[in-house]
């Protein structure tokens, strides 16, 4: 499994009893040292591999993995296009991309982080539609939750897309 923008490791600490390796991909020093000392101090097993990555610059890794799923990370990424072509790329066929992010909303998830430009969250259809375009089949994007912050109610949706066999 491959987390992309995996920050400290959070989501395969919980993960990681149901799943093979674990890779986590991450952009920030400081986020892949923190999931560094997961692994040194045995909350992720010592096999985990940890790696610079940001698809929006980096070439697509040989690697191929049989899942790779992505929390809350699709809203920062401006190259969108090239980003989910690479992870379907990096999918074995008949792999899974499991992606959980903010339906669209009015701006005020990060309005108190200045310099926010990324994205207010996705409608659906048209992360289905960009999902498509990279080339993905049987995609599946349904509400997951509502996530609570700053006393706001923020609808999170999962999307569940696969590599043609």
């Amino acid at each position: 499994m491959l987390d992309y923008g995996a920050g400290t490791g959070l989501l395969a600490e919980t993960l990681a009893a149901g799943v093979g390796a674990l890779t986590l991909a991450e952009p920030s020093a400081g986020m892949r040292g923190q999931a560094r000392a997961k692994v040194a101090d045995g909350r992720l097993p010592a096999t985990t591999r940890i790696w610079e990555l940001d698809l929006s610059r980096d070439p697509v890794p040989d690697e191929r993995f049989d899942v790779v799923v992505s929390v809350l990370t699709l809203h920062h990424i401006h190259e969108l296009d090239r980003v989910l072509a690479a992870l379907a790329t990096m999918l074995v066929p008949g792999g899974r991309l499991c992606i959980v992010d903010l339906e669209e909303e009015d701006g005020t998830f990060h309005d108190l982080e200045s310099g926010f430009d990324g994205h207010h969250g996705f409608a659906r259809d048209v992360l289905t539609g960009l999902l498509h375009a990279a080339g993905l089949v049987d995609v599946e994007v349904d509400r997951l939750d509502t996530l609570v912050k700053d006393d706001r109610a923020y609808h999170r949706f999962l999307a569940v897309a696969q590599r043609p066999r």
